[in-house]
């Protein structure tokens, strides 16, 4: 049996999560007695909110870190398990890299701050757009590199694939890939995530990433920019900061986990949105969540 840890991104939020965690597992209030004294006042809006805060990107990915790792922690404590590998959707590279000890906890959150600080910053509200797309990603790709201004974002699914860009390239896209048979749906999101126009967020961390104390994975961690493991510790600052404006090759990472022989697919964290995706890339693989106490009190294999 071969376990690959995944780990959520943006989108798999909502108030209150971890908080029975906390309750049941010393190892998950450690965690976030850890987030209060990183980034002050954030613990109280993961618990308390209002959705709002929680939601924006500055506090979502550090949230989220938190979230996963929390669950993780548990997991590991309560089972005395541990991963073959792990994988990371977007921001979850963080939470991955936490989990195989490549990266401390108080770093992650410090960085996915800076991270969604910047990401936020890079483009001017309603200058950019994201979709998701249904059908064959070949032809995304081929309406994309016809397209100024829209490329590929996330390879999520077989049959789904987001494409972000500057409004009109998006827009545009979305009429070239409608034409075309497929079906376009734009998402309401704060600011177009992993394509060229992020560039000034990735100039911006790249300081922090590169003076930044990465040690050798515990277990190789999939890269969201090349779908491969990687287990050396001097290209994570590259990996991290190209993953800002590459795509998510997230089918590709899922492919390669089977290839390498994951037969469990645990996803830590709140949310079951990469347990669905996994599904859907290997509709007979094994899939678990652990997001709550309970789910890991009944945790089995």
């Amino acid at each position: 049996m071969k376990i690959a840890a995944l780990f959520p991104g943006q989108g798999s939020h909502s108030v209150g999560m971890g908080a029975d965690l906390t309750a049941a597992f010393p190892e998950a209030a450690e965690v976030y007695t850890q987030v209060e004294h990183v980034l002050p006042g954030l613990r109280a809006v993961i618990e308390s909110g209002p959705l709002e805060d929680l939601t924006l990107t500055a506090n979502q990915q550090p949230a989220l870190v938190a979230a996963s790792v929390a669950a993780y922690r548990a997991w590991r404590a309560h089972t005395g398990l541990t991963p073959a590998f792990a994988a990371g959707h977007s921001l979850g590279e963080y939470s991955a890299l936490v989990a195989a000890d490549a990266l401390s906890l108080g770093d992650a959150l410090r960085l996915t701050r800076q991270r969604g600080e910047l990401m936020q910053a890079a483009v001017p509200v309603g200058a950019g757009a994201m979709s998701a797309v249904m059908g064959d990603p070949a032809v995304v790709a081929e309406v994309c590199a016809d397209t100024e201004g829209a490329q590929p974002a996330n390879f999520n699914a077989p049959t789904q694939t987001v494409i972000s860009g500057t409004k009109e390239g998006v827009e545009a896209a979305n009429a070239a890939l409608k034409a075309r048979g497929l079906k376009a749906i734009p998402l309401k999101v704060s600011a177009p995530f992993h394509c060229p126009l992020m560039a000034p967020a990735a100039a911006g961390l790249a300081p922090a990433l590169q003076t930044t104390a990465f040690a050798p994975p515990a277990f190789p961690v999939y890269a969201n920019v090349t779908a491969q493991p990687n287990t050396d510790p001097t290209a994570l600052p590259g990996l991290l900061t190209e993953q800002i404006t590459g795509a998510v090759r997230w089918v590709e990472t899922i492919q390669a986990l089977a290839e390498a022989g994951a037969d469990v697919f645990i996803e830590f964290g709140p949310g079951t949105v990469l347990t669905g995706l996994v599904k859907r890339i290997l509709p007979d693989a094994r899939t678990i969540n652990v997001g709550t106490a309970a789910q890991v009190q009944d945790f089995s294999l």
